[in-house]
């Protein structure tokens, strides 16, 4: 019978989301570097230009209490998945 594989999926969500975040903001640091410090050209607006997309103002009305959620939103560039990807091999190699 194969050994049970609970534990260690809910460890591999937990960890997989480390990483995810450890890398999205490593690749923003990475990004925010980018733009101000290379030179206008070509290869800033490529490593630069990225995606944003947003949700919000998401109003909640619990009726004795009333407030808005976001607007929240994710600046995704290239720079940004290099530090995922950058992220996931080290922890890899780590773990």
């Amino acid at each position: 019978m194969p050994p049970s594989r609970g534990p260690t999926r809910h460890r591999g969500v937990l960890f997989h989301s480390l990483v995810l975040a450890a890398g999205f903001i490593t690749g923003g640091l990475l990004a925010q570097v980018a733009r101000r410090f290379l030179p206008p050209g070509a290869a800033k607006e490529f490593f630069t230009t990225g995606v944003t997309p947003a949700i919000g103002p998401l109003p909640i009305d619990l009726i004795i209490l009333k407030f808005a959620v976001g607007p929240v939103a994710l600046d995704v560039s290239l720079l940004s998945l290099l530090g995922v990807l950058i992220a996931y091999l080290i922890a890899r190699s780590l773990f």
